[in-house]
């Protein structure tokens, strides 16, 4: 029974250290390195605690490294999930397709979807395409995602997270 609560303890504690982990990261990127230290500062001590009572218990298992190694892997799972919903940031959305129209533009700024469109070509002879420009909250991807898909299965999709915006305009909802 001793090495069943040791590895659900070490396997719950890791999902706790390393989803703060993932947060810690996240956020630091986004530029808040005081919060990103504080997050670090009990992201290290619960791992070191945890990884400390994995190494000095008497049980010799291969279980422990198995449960250690599955906290980590759930504990980034989650701490990615989290991140997306509870991190807030912005996108630069670039589509490429060769089927607008004034409907579809006017579902994306029905939608609150701020659009600027560009004319493209490769060559003279390419058929007319268009790059569709939006600035967007990153919650709303999934919701800008349905609506290309709906006008344009094969559009060219490029997603760049966006550190800054300056006199930027973001659609009305």
């Amino acid at each position: 029974m001793d090495i069943l609560f040791l590895c659900i303890k070490i396997f719950l504690v890791r999902i706790i250290d390393v989803t703060l982990g993932t947060l810690r990261t996240i956020i630091t990127v986004k530029d808040k390195v005081f919060l990103a230290s504080v997050i670090g500062f009990f992201e290290v001590l619960v791992w070191f605690l945890i990884a400390k009572e994995a190494l000095d218990t008497e049980i010799d298992s291969i279980f422990i490294g198995i449960f250690y190694a599955l906290g980590f892997a759930t504990g980034t799972y989650i701490g990615g999930k989290i991140s997306r919903k509870v991190i807030k940031g912005n996108f630069l959305v670039q589509v490429i397709t060769s089927k607008a129209s004034e409907k579809w533009l006017q579902e994306l700024r029905e939608n609150g979807f701020a659009v600027s469109v560009m004319d493209i070509r490769q060559k003279d002879d390419d058929p007319d395409k268009y790059m569709f420009f939006m600035e967007i909250n990153s919650s709303d991807f999934d919701k800008l995602h349905k609506i290309i898909k709906k006008y344009d299965k094969k559009a060219f999709i490029v997603v760049n997270e966006s550190k800054t915006v300056v006199n930027g305009y973001f659609g009305q909802k």
